[in-house]
């Protein structure tokens, strides 16, 4: 492998999309970008889905507490020690770096298998969105796999599409909103389950007054997560909560998804910022769900698995709760149909993210018709990470283990043959971990780990026996010459970057405006304690319920506006400050914009 000369390794790199090169110095983000990140991701539409599965699988209180507590910190440690090293070690997104190790075959299955699973993700998102306004249309409940109205159909069919051209033309816009939706979300999940207490206390005690915590576990305990599933079976173990809330986004984590947002992170530790959507998106939001899914299935006679996530927020919360379903859907839809863009640009590289993105928007518009992908949206998940951590596993081997064993990383394109050990690798562990769930020999929510680590072990000895011991001295002295020129190409952006810039806002308005947006959060979560704690009897409760609704939505009201305000003037701000920087560089007066 020659080494070409720097001014084609130039030309080179000026025609490969930006997503394809790693990450500059220049381009990464403070800690606060990814605890918004996770919690506005996180916390969806499908929580209201997470919380009743647990009812529905018959989960006792105590277990919950504690096994959705205990899953989701190994998920965030997973994320902190898995992934995130990896992705800021080496600045790339998940699919570069897999091409990079595997090339051919290996890489465009892997990355046509995230564009269609995440496209599925997407449309789980897009079909809840559309449920939500059933109440507001009239049209009937979408309890069988397949649509039952044209009504749910043309909304699905809207929302999917604006969702698909967001995410095309204008995801950095979003990613930006949906920054400052996190708080308001993760809010109105605490509030809704607070102010539905009341209700599950008077069916299961025959009074509103719920008796502090021990009133709280007993109505839990009674009522809503029972230990039994509805058919009167004993229900899921401590351990099948654990492994299901572990797993829920091990694709991420142990599969390795996440090295596409994280290679922004300035340090590794950022990857604790996964807690944000983990323990309150995963665990807060997950819990309040259950209650609010429990609550609303008697109010409405409808059976928890059959009531829709729009019915249990509009209980909850009334028409706030619509604009909550909505709005979780949105800004986790748009995510996942950035990673689906992704990974699709890495099957037909000649494709921009943006014509990929439009492209896998075909998948997600026809998905979002069919309220089955919803509804199973645990499992499906499951399932995802079992598909995909095997390859994590390749990936964290070539990372940590290969230098340490005197192993060559990128030994494959090197020698230019296909990786066979990581196609056996994976298919091989796909197939135990089938084998171990076919055969009950292991829980279908615990797959995934023997999965990731015999896929390590596979790999290197499959690897060392094909060409992975031997050394490469002209292959690794061409990356080195390709990296500098990357470096370079890095240097010369952030000459005209703001990084050394303060673009911090400290101007009244501005300063005001959040204090604002906090205030009205706080008045939403006082006016939620005072139903749960000022309702002695129905009537006074349903008196109070019904002021807080009114209440919420002037909250809504409020806080997207004061808060969007803020971010507009802040981002104004910014680059004002940027554009005087780059007036004072030599040559930078050339790239103003006019």
């Amino acid at each position: 492998m020659a080494t070409s000369s720097p001014a084609r390794l130039d030309q080179q790199i000026a025609g490969m999309d930006a997503e394809q090169l790693p990450a500059g110095k220049h381009e990464t983000h403070g800690v606060g970008h990814f605890a918004g990140l996770y919690a506005a991701e996180n916390v969806a539409g499908t929580e209201f889905i997470f919380g009743a599965t647990f009812v529905i699988l018959g989960a006792s209180i105590t277990d919950v507490l504690i096994g959705l507590a205990i899953g989701n910190l190994l998920a965030v440690l997973s994320f902190r020690f898995i992934v995130a090293p990896i992705a800021v070690g080496t600045r790339m997104s998940v699919y570069t770096y897999l091409s990079r190790i595997a090339g051919g075959s290996t890489s465009k299955v892997y990355n046509a298998l995230n564009a269609f699973l995440f496209a599925l993700i997407s449309a789980a998102m897009i079909t809840v969105s559309a449920t939500a306004f059933r109440l507001v249309f009239d049209f009937e409940p979408q309890t069988e796999a397949y649509p039952t109205s044209v009504a749910f159909i043309i909304l699905a069919l809207a929302f999917g599409t604006v969702a698909v051209l967001v995410a095309a033309f204008g995801f950095n816009a979003l990613a930006e909103f949906a920054s400052i939706c996190a708080p308001w979300l993760i809010t109105s999940f605490a509030v809704g389950g607070l102010v539905m207490l009341p209700a599950i206390s008077q069916t299961a005690a025959g009074t509103t007054v719920v008796d502090g915590w021990s009133g709280f576990l007993q109505i839990g305990g009674d009522t809503i997560f029972t230990g039994r599933t509805p058919e009167g079976e004993a229900g899921i173990t401590l351990l099948g909560i654990i492994g299901f809330s572990w797993g829920a986004n091990s694709f991420a984590h142990t599969g390795m998804i996440d090295m596409s947002l994280l290679r922004y992170a300035k340090k590794s530790w950022y990857g604790y910022m996964s807690s944000t959507g983990m323990l309150l998106g995963h665990y807060m939001a997950w819990l309040a769900a259950g209650f609010m899914g429990a609550a609303a299935a008697v109010i409405t006679t409808t059976s928890i698995e059959d009531i829709e996530p729009g019915t249990v927020a509009f209980q909850a919360l009334g028409y706030s709760g619509l604009v909550v379903v909505v709005v979780a859907g949105w800004t986790t839809a748009n995510a996942n149909l950035y990673r689906s863009g992704l990974a699709a640009q890495g099957v037909f590289p000649r494709f921009s993210r943006r014509k990929a993105t439009l492209t896998i928007g075909l998948i997600v518009l026809a998905a979002s018709a069919f309220p089955f992908i919803y509804r199973n949206y645990l499992l499906f998940v499951t399932y995802a990470g079992i598909t995909l951590v095997p390859v994590g596993g390749i990936l964290f081997a070539s990372y940590w283990l290969f230098p340490r064993l005197k192993m060559t990383t990128y030994w494959a394109r090197y020698k230019g043959v296909t990786n066979v050990p990581a196609l056996l690798a994976w298919g091989i562990s796909l197939a135990v971990a089938a084998v171990l769930v076919g055969f009950d020999i292991l829980p279908v929510y615990f797959a995934y780990i023997p999965a990731f680590l015999l896929s390590i072990v596979l790999y290197i000895l499959f690897a060392r026996t094909m060409g992975a011991s031997e050394r490469y001295p002209d292959g690794e002295a061409a990356d080195a010459a390709f990296q500098e020129r990357v470096e370079v190409r890095h240097e010369k952006e952030a000459a005209l970057a703001p990084s050394e810039v303060d673009t911090r806002d400290r101007r009244p308005l501005t300063s005001v405006l959040k204090v604002v947006w906090i205030v009205d959060l706080l008045v939403l979560f006082g006016v939620a304690l005072f139903v749960l704690l000022g309702s002695p009897d129905v009537a006074t409760y349903e008196a109070n319920q019904d002021t807080f609704w009114w209440v919420a939505v002037a909250v809504t009201i409020i806080y997207f506006a004061s808060a969007y305000w803020e971010l507009r003037r802040r981002k104004a701000w910014a680059r004002d400050r940027y554009l005087e920087h780059l007036a004072g560089q030599p040559g930078g007066s050339e790239v103003l914009p006019a």
